[in-house]
């Protein structure tokens, strides 16, 4: 019987007709310059305050002040953070899987041994922030997107490497007599 490949103590491929142990690649979430915004409303939001309060006209009340500062944080802060920390993806050794929602979530997944395309598009900001848009698609089932993607180019590299491994090691358990 053929020994496995070893790295580090750790096989790097299972020997044929093993079954091989799910790992994880990458887990991730989309850049985080969708914030930024978040964190100018923010600033905007606490100085005018600072400034304001004590110093509104008489039919005013500082209690409306913080009332609509704290909704502006609400609507323009804290929902956008919470959309951003919600979605994650996560690139393992068999799948890509993009989970999505807080209260109830939904679940994506893509075999790496169906293979898929890969294609990667970047807008104007996206290159000059180092992300893009990752379609993945089999050609049955919708694409699956992942949409800003830190440091893009290595995560295309990642997802092209793991599809062709995975390919190889269907094609080489699948050949009958082979050991």
């Amino acid at each position: 019987m053929t020994q496995p490949v070893m790295l580090g103590g750790r096989p790097m491929m299972p020997p044929p007709g093993a079954p091989a142990e799910e790992l994880i690649v990458a887990r991730f979430r989309g850049h985080a310059r969708r914030l930024f915004w978040s964190a100018l409303v923010l600033i905007a939001v606490f100085g005018a305050t600072a400034y304001l309060y004590g110093n509104l006209p008489s039919p005013y009340e500082n209690w409306m002040l913080l009332v609509a500062a704290g909704l502006l944080v609400l609507l323009l802060v804290v929902a956008p953070y919470l959309r951003w920390l919600s979605r994650t993806y996560t690139i393992t050794t068999r799948r890509v899987i993009v989970r999505d929602g807080l209260g109830a979530r939904s679940r994506q997944e893509l075999s790496h041994t169906r293979g898929y395309s890969i294609a990667v598009r970047r807008g104007l900001l996206q290159r000059l922030w180092g992300a893009g848009t990752v379609v993945l698609s089999n050609g049955v089932d919708a694409p699956l997107r992942l949409v800003n993607v830190p440091s893009v180019n290595l995560v295309h590299e990642a997802l092209a490497d793991q599809v062709e491994v995975n390919q190889i090691l269907a094609h080489r358990d699948a050949e009958p007599g082979t050991f």
